[in-house]
């Protein structure tokens, strides 16, 4: 009798190799991803200081109309986080993507300046907000002793004016995503068919046209990853803020969803139904986001 499997049949090895390769990430999006979220909705109708399971206590939607109500750093935070998404957008992203452009025409020493631009991606946020804190250190900091206001009652106090703060950790942060977006863009600029470059100088297109009419719709995927990639980034924006702002979420000028989820989920508080609501408004938030412009990108195709 042969020992083979009749064809169809997967074999004892398959079948273990089909669970680790398969099973194990499922499980473990099931138990980091899934459950997390679950429990994060669930408790967000409750009141929970996060130590005793028994003193969870339903509260129905009385957090939400706190928090939508009687909680003063929550509507600047909301302000701040569409700030933090609308300058992303506009700056370092196209910024980004024009590096990438200029990059891909082969010029002198261009793998020195992809190194020297994409390093700070290299870097954690929260290590890019200690360099930046030294660079806005309002004393002995880089940019004040540039521009000449060092001295005592003169110097510029970048990461304490409510009025420039959050300004100063966007620019840090946009320093570390225009890299991240090159690398993304340049990439795919690389995958782009060459034929099509020849057909838009045979049609008389100059570099300029040729990338807005002929390179920048090829690149369809890219640009979706780019705006999903920069959308997530600008909202669940934290390390470097955390960094900058001394560990708060309340500072003035500074508030953020993610640092007042933070704040009441691991504070001294322990508001976790609190938090929990907050961060089911985050994430309803990046949902919306993410799920209007993939609804008008598939309306669009089916066009």
């Amino acid at each position: 009798m042969s020992s083979a499997t009749s064809p169809g049949r997967l074999s004892r090895s398959d079948r273990l190799f089909l669970t680790l390769v398969i099973g194990l990430p499922l499980l473990a999006l099931l138990v980091f991803v899934w459950l997390p979220a679950l429990a994060s909705i669930a408790l967000s109708f409750t009141t929970w200081d996060g130590i005793d399971l028994s003193d969870i206590h339903p509260t129905g939607i009385e957090n939400y109309a706190q928090i939508f109500t009687n909680y003063p750093p929550f509507w600047p935070a909301v302000q701040h986080n569409v700030i933090w998404l609308l300058f992303t957008a506009l700056l370092p992203t196209p910024f980004g993507i024009f590096l990438a452009y200029q990059l891909d025409k082969k010029i002198r020493f261009t793998r020195i300046y992809q190194t020297a631009i994409f390093l700070p991606m290299v870097l954690s946020l929260a290590v890019v907000g200690f360099i930046w804190e030294i660079i806005y250190n309002p004393d002995t900091g880089l940019l004040n002793s540039f521009l000449g206001v060092v001295g005592a009652g003169h110097h510029i106090d970048w990461l304490g004016d409510p009025d420039l703060n959050l300004w100063a950790v966007l620019v840090a942060s946009g320093w570390r995503h225009t890299g991240y977006i090159m690398i993304l863009y340049l990439a795919g600029l690389k995958s782009v068919d060459p034929a099509l470059r020849e057909a838009a100088a045979l049609d008389g297109a100059n570099g300029r046209q040729t990338f807005l009419k002929v390179i920048f719709p090829a690149l369809k995927p890219v640009n979706n990853i780019i705006l999903v990639v920069t959308v997530m980034e600008s909202l669940r924006a934290f390390d470097i803020v955390y960094v900058l702002g001394g560990g708060t979420g309340s500072k003035p000028g500074m508030e953020l969803l993610s640092l007042l989820i933070t704040d009441n989920i691991v504070g001294e508080a322990g508001h976790i139904g609190y938090g929990s609501a907050l961060a089911v408004i985050l994430l309803l938030m990046s949902l919306a986001a993410i799920g209007t412009f993939l609804v008008q990108t598939f309306r669009k195709g089916d066009q």
